[in-house]
């Protein structure tokens, strides 16, 4: 994820089977961000992307991004950290 001070972009999976971040929100009252994106399931067909989380440790060059995410009928929890 790269944020040009206006805009959020990034990939999801990189590789070959990258998915481009649809949109991105940022909601700095609370630190949240809600994530959304187009990709395609096993079989080709077109599956919505939505990711929901909190930036914690935001002072510092380490902060991390936790929450829940949905990928079609799949749904799970992540962590992402910047190293």
């Amino acid at each position: 994820m790269n944020w040009d001070g206006k805009n959020i972009t990034g990939t999801i999976n990189p590789g070959d089977n990258a998915i481009t971040l649809g949109s991105v929100f940022l909601d700095v009252t609370n630190w949240t961000v809600r994530i959304e994106a187009e990709g395609k399931d096993q079989s080709g067909k077109a599956v919505h992307i939505a990711a929901e989380g909190k930036l914690d440790d935001i002072a510092s060059a380490h902060r991390k991004l936790t929450g829940s995410w949905v990928q079609g009928t799949t749904k799970g929890d992540f962590r992402l950290t910047r190293d």
